[in-house]
């Protein structure tokens, strides 16, 4: 193992054991900030967030700036028997990956006399609001291209084996209560039985019939009505829908419908149902320059043999806010292959931890490769 490759293991161990929730990465803030620095970085923080970016190379004008973003929270989960903060969707890799491609990079005047590099190190990727929060603090405003990465389970690419594009779908999830006065089990007619609305609910999602050539789905994963006593007929519910579809423009359609049958809902029972809370992530819009770029650089990192298709998921990454957001920015996320088991926000989840360098060589070759394209122009 060369100095470089310890380098970056004793970074993901030091991330791994010590995570951090969304909006309360500050520790590990503070890591980053001291390790762009050390590394010859231009640094800036926030005052209102966590996150932190480095910047190294040449950002004066007519060089193009490359920019890659690695997420930095962790989730909170149940680990063994206790609820704790759990790096459990791969950020703690992400980071170190990213960290590497600097320090592989630094004494690379090829590289960084011709291209501006910003690493961008983003809060509250598993809420969804990080890459708003940091659109809005301009961190991309200047950008030309944009690169993520992540890793994949199993099921999606094999071990040693790199995807060009991962092809997220748009996710959404709306909460709501229905409001009402609970009755005795013997006078149904006092009140509308919460339980009874909540399945006519249920049942109408069901009928939602969109284009059955992109893929969707639309669940119900929180009902909770009643309490210790059966013989009281719950007049309030709370409920929630978790909301997939491939396409920007399928999941707006499947909101609507959704938002029109709980209306329904109101007229029919003549019951108040109230939106609580709603939240969704864009799905991906890919790049084709981009995605080309990060297919020649897997070719050469790995070899052609390690190239596999783009991966089209159902999850969803926020990454994709910053080129909706930002739509002159050419932007993909490279999908990892690391024998990643049993699946991503696990709580036991695991993955080779040799794959990390497979990480650094294919960001490196990237930025080497956008520092070649300025050669030749």
């Amino acid at each position: 193992m060369n100095e470089l490759e310890e380098k970056v293991q004793e970074t993901f161990d030091h991330f791994h054991t010590h995570p951090e929730l969304s909006w309360e990465e500050v520790e590990t803030t503070q890591r980053v900030a001291e390790l762009l620095e050390e590394a010859g970085c231009k640094v800036r923080t926030f005052d209102d967030c966590t996150g932190v970016i480095g910047e190294i190379g040449n950002f004066s004008d007519g060089h193009p700036v490359i920019a890659v973003r690695a997420d930095m929270d962790a989730l909170y989960q149940e680990v063994q028997g206790e609820m704790r903060a759990n790096h459990s969707c791969g950020h703690d890799a992400h980071m170190t990956m990213v960290l590497g491609t600097l320090w592989n990079i630094q004494n690379r005047p090829d590289i960084l006399e011709k291209i501006g590099v910003r690493f961008i190190f983003q809060p509250a990727e598993e809420v969804g609001a990080g890459a708003l929060k940091l659109v809005e603090k301009g961190v991309v405003d200047d950008v030309d291209y944009y690169y993520g990465i992540h890793l994949r389970p199993v099921q999606e690419t094999p071990d040693g084996k790199a995807a060009p594009a991962i092809v997220h779908g748009a996710t959404g999830s709306i909460a709501f209560e229905i409001k009402g006065d609970d009755a005795h089990g013997a006078r149904p007619h006092l009140t509308h039985n919460a339980v009874e609305i909540g399945t006519y609910l249920i049942n109408a999602f069901h009928t939602i019939h969109l284009d059955p050539n992109i893929a969707h789905t639309a669940k119900v994963t929180r009902f909770l009505a009643g309490g210790r006593n059966i013989n009281i007929i719950p007049g309030s519910a709370q409920m929630a829908i978790d909301v997939r579809a491939q396409t920007n423009e399928l999941m707006e359609q499947l909101r609507t419908r959704i938002l029109e049958i709980i209306q329904s809902a109101r007229d029919l029972f003549n019951v108040a149902i109230n939106i609580t809370e709603e939240a969704g992530i864009a799905a991906a819009e890919v790049s084709s320059e981009a995605e080309g770029i990060a297919r020649q650089a897997i070719v050469r990192a790995l070899g052609e043999e390690n190239l596999t298709d783009p991966i089209i998921t159902p999850g969803g990454d926020d990454f994709h806010f910053y080129t909706i957001k930002r739509p002159h920015v050419k932007a993909t996320m490279v999908g990892l292959g690391c024998g990643l088991a049993p699946g991503l926000h696990h709580p036991d989840m695991a993955f080779n931890h040799d794959a990390l360098m497979n990480g650094v060589k294919v960001l490196s070759e990237i930025l080497n490769l956008h520092a070649e394209g300025v050669s030749e122009k």
